[in-house]
């Protein structure tokens, strides 16, 4: 069997999140996770992003077991370097955390390795080339990276005959960014496959929270969204009419909307139940003025949705 490229990848950082559910508000077991897994792979969407910083390995340790029920060709793996994580003691930083991923994922091999944040472009670029030659990555890809970096990292792995086959930058209807620093484009001109990441804004944007129902208390992603509540309630409001036309929820119509923009939606999956929302947004058309009146509704909002870890990209 083999895989082609998906037009949704199913995102697992919530599966890292500590017993308290510090980061998502709940803590995610192996077990209950299990018909996520089943749903997603018996709909075809079998791009699984992962990375050893959520949860020190522990999305990862569950995603590895999980995936063990099916074919390794019939699933493609997506996890990161973090260079903020990297041991500082070895000349070999990138390939030891590698090894890590590749034992907790029970694989010998993954299908994109990413740099998660710039960090050093000269420092880590070329440690991909080896594990590239190796076998042990089939694709490279950077993560949080501008435009001046990805065109660095391009130009080292170029050297060897490599190139980035994939970027993956934070990408929502509330932060364009990557868009307006022309990255999007970019990736269109040189054949790489943008990814964008907090495509709902950790589920501001899903429409099921408002003032009266807000974020998970004491969850980091309540501390960030919720204050911003009333001034987004014009955009979800909005995303759930343009929805309604289509018997679509305000989830799909903003995954529809990355997906208009030639972005591949990184979707947070923690429940069976939301697996058909990403066919159904597979299958969402946006006109025109449908994307222009969410784009005005979003600059409206005046919502600044980087987070703590990014780098501006324009």
């Amino acid at each position: 069997m083999t895989t082609t490229q998906a037009k949704i990848a199913l995102g697992t950082w919530a599966w890292g999140d500590t017993p308290e559910g510090q980061v998502f508000g709940n803590y995610l077991t192996a077990a209950a996770l299990k018909p996520v897994v089943k749903a997603a792979m018996t709909a075809g969407f079998n791009l699984w992003d992962t990375a050893y910083a959520y949860g020190a390995g522990e999305s990862e340790a569950k995603l590895g077991e999980l995936l063990q029920d099916y074919p390794r060709d019939s699933y493609q793996l997506s996890t990161k370097f973090t260079p903020q994580m990297a041991a500082g003691d070895s000349d070999h930083e990138v390939a030891d955390m590698l090894e890590g991923s590749l034992k907790r994922l029970h694989t010998d091999y993954i299908d994109i390795y990413w740099i998660h944040n710039s960090g050093d472009v000269e420092k880590w670029t070329p440690q991909l080339i080896p594990l590239v030659q190796s076998g042990k990555i089939k694709r490279v890809g950077v993560s949080n990276h501008n435009l001046d970096q990805i065109k660095r990292a391009n130009e080292i792995l170029g050297k060897a005959g490599i190139h980035i086959s994939a970027v993956q930058n934070h990408f929502s209807l509330l932060y364009r960014s990557s868009e307006e620093a022309g990255i999007i484009d970019y990736c269109k001109q040189h054949e790489i496959t943008f990814f964008g990441y907090m495509v709902l804004e950790q589920g501001l944007l899903t429409g099921r929270y408002n003032v009266a129902n807000p974020l998970p208390a004491g969850s980091m992603r309540a501390n960030i969204y919720n204050d911003v509540l009333p001034q987004v309630a014009a955009l979800t409001d909005e995303l759930k009419v343009i929805g309604a036309k289509q018997e679509a929820s305000a989830a799909e119509v903003a995954t529809a909307y990355a997906l208009s923009k030639g972005v591949t939606p990184i979707v947070g999956v923690t429940k069976d139940k939301y697996i058909p929302s990403e066919s159904k947004a597979l299958a969402l058309t946006l006109s025109a003025a449908d994307i222009s009146r969410l784009e005005e509704l979003a600059t409206a909002a005046n919502v600044n949705t980087k987070g703590s870890w990014e780098a501006p990209m324009a």
